[in-house]
């Protein structure tokens, strides 16, 4: 029979297809809409299961195990969705140290991180700050990403199934080390004004952004290796090659969150001025371990912290540590040919896997079998041995003067800088040698985010316990001028406290994170006057005994983070490095206790700070884990009581700075 004839035919059954609410294949008409979700991983940091490598206990409210749960969750209750990852993936764990440092794994093999996403399926993503912690040879296998480096072109190796993409970074050529975008198409249903059901695709591009000072943070492992732009630069190179592609969304990966103050091209935080570059829709953030929308952006300029949108963009950070997923339902409409986004209809919202205490999200059965293996390989490397201890180790009130966790880090980078340097400067030799350590984990992450290392065997977990990450040992020549800048910019993690106000006063200056409050030792000893405004708060400052001078030298162990310019600290840029170690900082604290045998009290050097005495009205307070009282008289630190339990694992604590 002739085609013509069958032409009305044809259209009569289209038709009545349509009406049966059959899917058809075309393009979207005017006025049609869809749903469609963004979920958004971040900061995950290798913590692939619900499990404490430092306490060698399950803890159910971390781990990617269960945020896949929640992820399988939201795939069930939406249509359409995309599933990314806004980076700080591979590294954090011990089970993340141990296949990149102690057995690291062949060019055939996959990071566990990286396996267990792929079981659930991601869209994309992009790399985070601590990508670079291992190494530019170690990121180019893990993430099967060949890279040009030191003129010599890494293989292709067994990494994540999904792209990566990153716009911000380029090796000595010019040339990006990641995609700088990418296109990623997915059949979607929508529907028309009538009810009819339309399956057609959606292009959406996708485009990702580190945090510029990688290149400070971790110049070890990239001086002269890559270049690094802004975060609004790179995207204003790439959108005109990205917008000539016809995508209908544009989703800017950002591994940073929002900082409103004047953009810098090495801004941290850039999301705030990402959000304004013409071209982007939504915006995926992360870095700053902290939820959007949420309490904590409230009130930043043309922000909505309960909706999720920045300068008008759907924006969300799902948390870290796997303990939450993002989640942007974006209304899509078609208008004028093209998809545009429905504000009034869309919002964003972060889900955690405990949204009640004590009652988190089962594990998704799929995902501890694929790195049980690796898992237990990691736990039998932690628990070697090195020693023991009479002392119980703890950074409950590290922020308060307890600095008995401290006091073994900066014991061993001391030990190692005056054992080492004068190898490499024997003109050194006579310098006075400081060490400054943060206490890393302060509570950040709940009650349970505290180093504690009881009185007993001491094995590798003890060691990465008292020091978290895995920084490599640096020593700086500074002069008492700089030491005092130093102590004043660590001094900032206390907020002001007026003497005369009769209610309570936080201690603590929750935007000046812990990792940033050095506590130096060395035969120094100072206080800290938080009556003062910043910067002028370090008084009765000496060296064995004596005032320190402006002019006077010392040396000062820290790692590397710190040495080159990380926290942006004064006179800390890299130039004043006299020791940048190959070896990491845990590995030299684990090395020193394993030298001493059995840890006494008095090995541990004495506590070198206290607060300036200071009567107030009213009670200056914090928050801590609860029940922790004893420890803080334990080990010294004064005028600590508890003052109400939360329910919840804290407490509130007064502090008496009179004493």
């Amino acid at each position: 029979m002739p085609l013509r004839p069958l032409l009305p035919l044809l259209a009569a059954a289209l038709l009545a297809g349509c009406a049966a609410g059959v899917t058809r294949p075309i393009a979207a008409p005017e006025g049609s809409r869809a749903d469609v979700a963004i979920l958004e991983t971040t900061d995950v940091h290798a913590n692939v299961l619900s499990w404490d490598y430092f306490k060698a206990k399950a803890d159910p409210t971390v781990g990617y195990e269960r945020t896949a749960t929640l992820i399988r969750r939201a795939r069930a209750e939406f249509a359409n969705t995309f599933l990314f990852d806004s980076g700080d993936t591979i590294q954090g764990t011990v089970l993340a140290d141990y296949q990149a440092l102690v057995a690291p794994l062949g060019c055939d093999q996959e990071l566990a991180i990286y396996r267990a996403m792929d079981a659930i399926g991601y869209d994309g993503g992009t790399a985070g700050n601590h990508e670079f912690n291992y190494g530019l040879p170690f990121l180019s296998q893990a993430t099967g990403t060949p890279m040009d480096i030191d003129g010599k072109r890494t293989p292709r190796c067994a990494g994540p199934h999904y792209p990566l993409v990153l716009a911000n970074v380029f090796d000595t050529q010019g040339e990006p080390i990641f995609k700088p975008w990418t296109m990623v198409t997915k059949t979607i249903e929508a529907y028309t004004r009538d009810g009819s059901r339309l399956q057609l695709p959606l292009k959406v591009a996708i485009i990702g952004f580190t945090p510029p000072p990688i290149l400070q943070w971790d110049r070890r492992n990239l001086a002269g290796k890559v270049t690094v732009s802004g975060v609004v630069e790179a995207a204003q190179r790439y959108l005109p090659q990205i917008q000539a592609q016809h995508p209908d969304l544009v989703v800017a990966i950002l591994h940073g969150g929002l900082d409103a103050h004047s953009y810098t091209s090495q801004m941290e935080n850039g999301g705030w001025y990402l959000a304004g570059v013409p071209g982007i829709d939504v915006l995926l953030l992360g870095h700053s371990h902290t939820e959007f929308p949420g309490p904590h952006y409230a009130g930043m300029p043309d922000v909505d912290a309960v909706r999720g949108f920045v300068r008008g963009k759907p924006a969300v950070m799902g948390g870290f540590e796997g303990k939450d997923l993002g989640v942007i339902r974006l209304a899509l409409e078609r208008t004028h040919g093209r998809w545009t986004i429905d504000r009034a209809d869309t919002r964003s919202e972060v889900r955690s896997i405990c949204p009640k205490k004590n009652e988190c999200v089962p594990a998704d059965p799929a995902i501890a079998p694929l790195v049980a293996t690796v898992h237990a390989a990691a736990v039998a490397y932690v628990d070697t041995p090195i020693g023991d201890s009479t002392v119980r180790l703890t950074s409950y009130f590290a922020d308060e003067g307890d600095m008995s966790a401290l006091a073994v880090v900066n014991a061993a980078q001391r030990d190692y800088v005056e054992r080492e340097l004068p190898k490499l400067h024997p003109e050194l030799a006579g310098v006075p040698v400081l060490a400054a350590a943060a206490a890393f984990r302060t509570g950040f992450g709940g009650p349970g985010d505290y180093t504690d290392v009881p009185p007993g065997p001491l094995t590798l977990r003890s060691a990465a316990d008292l020091y978290f990450y895995p920084n490599t040992l640096a020593a700086v020549k500074i002069d008492g001028a700089g030491l005092k800048a130093w102590l004043e910019k660590s001094a900032e993690r206390f907020n002001r406290i007026d003497p005369a106000r009769a209610g309570e006063q936080a201690l603590i200056d929750t935007r000046v994170p812990g990792f940033n409050f050095d506590q130096i030792q060395g035969e120094l000893a100072y206080a800290i006057d938080v009556s003062r405004p910043v910067g002028q708060r370090i008084v009765a400052l000496s060296y064995r005994g004596k005032p320190v001078a402006p002019g006077q030298a010392f040396i000062v162990a820290t790692n590397n983070y710190r040495a080159s310019g990380g926290g942006n600290f004064p006179g800390l840029d890299g130039s004043n490095t006299v020791l940048a170690a190959q070896d990491g900082v845990r590995e030299i604290v684990a090395a020193w206790l394993k030298r001493a045998g059995r840890l006494e009290r008095a090995a541990l050097p004495a506590a070198s700070w206290r607060f300036a005495p200071l009567t107030t009205r009213g009670p200056v307070t914090f928050t801590a884990a609860s029940g922790k009282q004893a420890i803080a008289a334990a080990d010294g630190a004064k005028g600590i009581r508890q003052l109400r339990d939360h329910g919840d694992g804290t407490a509130t604590y007064a502090i008496d700075l009179a004493h």
